[in-house]
């Protein structure tokens, strides 16, 4: 008879050869686990058979990555690293962290040449930063020359939905999409149609409820839900965030500017004034202020931020004020707001907007909600972007990764945004970055029951394009964006006036952008001119403008639109 000892031992040894065996999966396995998929299980096969060939070299390695916590990169973190191991044997730590740590932790990398990750997950709003720096790997000139042999020849980037975020002036692709998420417009569909209440808002106001086209309407819209009560539950017209934090300047610098009609026509963003109102000449930040030609604290940028105070702290919950971006982003589930002009979509992906126990589904988890194009301000000119799209792209730090750690880290932001599991990255968090994904036939007969609420039908239509990121005029975006949270509480907290709220902001953004010295096309203010002399010129920054009549349109007859272009 066995000792107890020995006898402890050998079921040990045998858990840990179980659990060996079980704990890798093949490439088979893995096919399985990424379905849905956009293409067919042998294409998936052929692919995943590259990573595994091309990876023989690199087996053993341990890399390093880092994200913001969004449900899309908690399942890299949690799935696609243990596949990449099984398939590459290549080990991955992809840390989960918020985006100021991320932002913060590149700029470190970038002052110090010491490596903290071999890749990031990076905004792509830091490109203007990335090529005046010149701290980006050049992923035009690596796939082509350095990194040709461990590129994946079904990668397709022809296939990516926005790749100029990413780009340069010259069109050089400095980052990579690794997923994208816009701000829409976010109502209750249910309540909208509604015979009643479409009866009420018609009396009072004289025009259809539907969805706002305009800021004059999202006002009216959201005045006439405020204090209403909807099946015993009182209800807010409007849904916002304010609290003195880092993501209440993100709330801005993501593009509320632009929807009220801050910058200049041009896409992706604004030329020669982009939606922070940096103007910029032949390439160089040339000033933020009117005096300089920026419009930073122009008459539009002026009604933005008023419109922002007056909202949250009328037709929204009282404790919008005092929330963040994380605690606001899914507060509308509860099932007590109406709309909100400035909805992440990365949110919808949450449970508490598709469960069936939601108050803002129906009995089978369908959404009572839909997503729609931004109502722009009265500032807003055609042509101009709309709004806001969120684009974390895979970004290479290349003086401090390089050769096999470089190699490394490209095949892992390959294989996270490859066509064997963009599809089911996108179903998991709703950040789809392939046009194959949002076109694929799985999406169109999920389109049709309604499952996703509109969001596949915005990046099916004409208008997607008009979403857009931060772009490249912005200089050196983590310390300018650090000023705007700050001068924007002034006016929530009532410390300041909308107006010397921005002229604040403006001033210092003058202040740093003048002692910047950027390796490239680094800023030179212009000389200081009357804001009465850049007010009368063409273009941004406008003069002041009579408010509108407000605008809406059936959210269906929209949906008619888009699907006839």
């Amino acid at each position: 008879m066995l000792g107890k000892k020995m006898l402890v031992l050998i079921i040990a040894a045998s858990l840990v050869i179980t659990g060996n065996a079980f704990a890798k999966k093949t490439i088979d396995q893995w096919i399985e686990e990424f379905q849905p998929c956009a293409v067919s299980k042998e294409d998936q096969k052929k692919e995943l058979e590259w990573f595994a060939k091309t990876s023989e070299a690199y087996k053993g390695m341990e890399i390093k990555s880092v994200a913001e916590g969004i449900n899309t990169h908690k399942w890299e973190a949690e799935v696609l690293a243990k596949a990449f191991y099984d398939i590459t044997g290549i080990k991955v730590t992809h840390d989960i962290i918020g985006e100021g740590e991320v932002v913060d932790r590149i700029q470190r990398q970038i002052q110090t040449s010491r490596k903290l990750y071999d890749i990031y997950v990076n905004d792509a709003d830091l490109i203007g930063t990335h090529l005046r720096a010149d701290s980006a790997l050049n992923f035009t000139e690596y796939i082509k020359g350095e990194g040709k042999n461990v590129t994946d020849p079904y990668l397709d980037l022809d296939d990516f939905l926005n790749l100029e975020f990413g780009q340069d002036y010259d069109k050089n692709q400095l980052q990579i999409p690794d997923q994208q998420f816009a701000n829409l417009y976010w109502f209750r569909y249910d309540w909208f149609n509604d015979p009643e209440l479409k009866k009420a808002f018609k009396e009072k106001y004289g025009y259809e409820l539907g969805v706002p086209i305009n800021w004059a309407a999202y006002e009216d819209i959201a005045k006439f839900f405020t204090g209403r009560e909807i099946n015993g539950v009182k209800v807010y017209g409007h849904m916002d965030y304010g609290k003195k934090s880092p993501s209440l300047g993100w709330r801005f610098t993501d593009a509320w500017l632009s929807i009220a009609g801050v910058g200049d026509k041009g896409l992706p963003n604004g030329l020669p004034v982009d939606e922070w109102g940096i103007r910029v000449e032949n390439k160089i930040p040339v000033g933020a202020t009117v005096k300089r030609g920026g419009a930073t604290n122009g008459p539009a940028a002026v009604y933005a931020l008023t419109k922002y105070v007056e909202w949250v702290k009328k037709y929204a919950p009282p404790e919008a004020a005092s929330m963040t971006w994380s605690e606001a982003g899914p507060t509308p589930a509860r099932g007590n707001v109406a709309q909100r002009i400035f909805q992440y979509i990365t949110w919808l992906s949450d449970k508490d907007f598709n469960s069936p126990e939601s108050p803002v589904t129906d009995e089978n988890g369908k959404p009572l909600w839909r997503v729609a194009p931004t109502p722009h301000g009265k500032y807003w000119d055609e042509g101009m972007k709309v709004g806001y799209q969120d684009a974390g792209s895979w970004t290479i730090l290349k003086k401090s990764v390089k050769g096999k750690d470089r190699e490394a880290a490209w095949l892992w932001a390959q294989f996270c945004v490859s066509k064997t599991v963009c599809l089911k990255k996108f179903v998991v968090g709703r950040t789809p970055i392939r046009k194959s994904t949002v076109f694929s036939d799985y999406l169109a007969k999920e389109e049709e029951k309604g499952t996703y609420g509109g969001i596949v039908t915005f990046y099916k239509s004409p208008v997607e394009k008009m979403w857009t990121d931060s772009g490249p005029n912005v200089p050196h975006y983590p310390v300018l964006a650090e000023q705007w949270w700050k001068n924007v509480a002034l006016a929530v907290t009532g410390e300041a006036t909308p107006q010397e709220a921005m002229d604040n902001l403006a001033n210092k953004m003058d202040e740093i952008m003048g002692k910047l010295r950027l390796a490239k096309y680094s800023p030179k203010l212009n000389p200081e001119k009357s804001r009465d002399h850049w007010l009368k010129q063409p273009g941004s920054p406008k003069a002041e403008r009579p408010d509108q009549k407000g605008k809406t349109m059936p959210y269906d007859e929209l949906l008619k639109q888009w699907k006839s272009q």
